[in-house]
């Protein structure tokens, strides 16, 4: 098909074939699956916002045992929590209940579970080090002078956003070309301020708003699932399409047998936006975890990733009990059009759709 005049351009930045970015998607992206992208002609990701330095810079290396292609690695550039006792007790009081129905108590205490890469210096080292072909932030951006080092190793910037205002700054920041990420899209919602008003504006809207308005190209991300939904994008002026949810069931992810039973339910049919299990809007399938936070109120939330290590007790403790409904399945609106298979031929699908478009 025919595809607009910058797609060649980041292409060729990205060191890729296709136009087809597999989401990093932290917990459940592995290096096997993104090495079988990569391999394809694609761009694979890791997550590696919730891991330590040491860790993050493993799962390089095993990708590298498996790929000699670009890798792109996902960080996360929240705004560190500030950490209220009082509040924080109060959220494991809320759910306490919960708690109960599996036979466990609450923590005594949650903090804060991981680093935003904002303020982690050891991940920047081990990023150069490393030198992956693209690094992208979610949540915001890290600081200038982490912007400066990254850029100084030749690594490619890429960074989300949810409205023309966070894009301009990511534009603005220094970033090679900035992700759309429709409301539409599974996981967290790269949302700046999770407190500020969110004009939950979906992936098509969004791509040709940016589109219109920036100086770099665009990337678009949500609801994309198969090659007719890649052209679509590309159509509308997107240089690339990335994809979370149709990975999810391929044999390389990482997701558990309780979460591929539910993306191959009705399940799927039915995703909703929550901030109850980690602290920041994400979308989900639904389930027993969204029904409690459909009733509380987000001020009584305590900030991610604070609220997330309450989020993960709950579920660890609901699983050792058989329990599955309290896990952080996330997945987007097109959960129910996912296809099982490698992820090796999933990217072939994806081709041959694309081709024939």
């Amino acid at each position: 098909m025919n595809v607009n005049t910058g797609s060649g351009e980041i292409l060729g930045l990205l060191q890729i074939t296709w136009p087809i970015i597999q989401a990093p998607m932290a917990g459940i992206s592995t290096p096997s699956m993104a090495a079988a992208v990569s391999n394809a002609g694609g761009l694979g990701s890791l997550g590696v916002g919730a891991m330590t330095a040491t860790a993050a810079a493993a799962s390089m290396a095993a990708f590298r045992e498996l790929c000699r292609a670009s890798l792109n690695l996902n960080v996360f550039c929240h705004r560190p929590a500030t950490p209220n006792a009082s509040s924080e007790a109060a959220w494991l009081r809320r759910l306490r209940p919960e708690f109960e129905k599996v036979g466990f108590e609450p923590p005594v205490c949650i903090s804060e579970i991981y680093k935003s890469f904002v303020e982690d210096d050891a991940m920047l080292a081990a990023i150069i080090a490393a030198k992956p072909r693209a690094v992208s932030f979610h949540f915001g951006h890290p600081t200038e002078a982490a912007i400066r080092a990254l850029r100084g190793a030749g690594i490619v910037l890429l960074g989300t956003a949810t409205s023309l205002h966070e894009a301009r700054i990511l534009e603005s920041s220094g970033v090679h070309a900035v992700i759309a990420q429709g409301y539409e899209a599974g996981g967290h919602l790269g949302v700046f301020d999770p407190d500020a008003a969110d004009d939950q504006i979906g992936t098509l809207p969004l791509t040709r708003l940016l589109v219109g308005n920036l100086d770099v190209p665009v990337i678009a991300a949500g609801g994309i699932m198969d090659g007719a939904g890649i052209a679509s994008v590309l159509r509308l002026g997107a240089v690339a399409a990335q994809l979370g949810t149709a990975f999810l069931a391929t044999d390389e992810s990482a997701a558990d047998e309780g979460y591929r039973r539910a993306l191959l339910s009705d399940a799927a049919n039915h995703t909703m936006m929550t901030r109850a299990i980690s602290g920041r809007p994400a979308r989900c399938l639904a389930n027993r975890f969204t029904s409690f936070g459909a009733h509380a109120d987000s001020r009584d939330i305590p900030p991610y990733p604070i609220a997330y290590a309450a989020g993960k007790a709950l579920h660890a403790a609901a699983k050792a009990a058989g329990e599955s409904g309290y896990g952080a399945r996330w997945a987007g609106q097109g959960a129910s059009l996912l296809r099982p298979m490698s992820t090796e031929k999933l990217m072939s699908t994806l081709i041959g759709e694309l081709s024939k478009t």
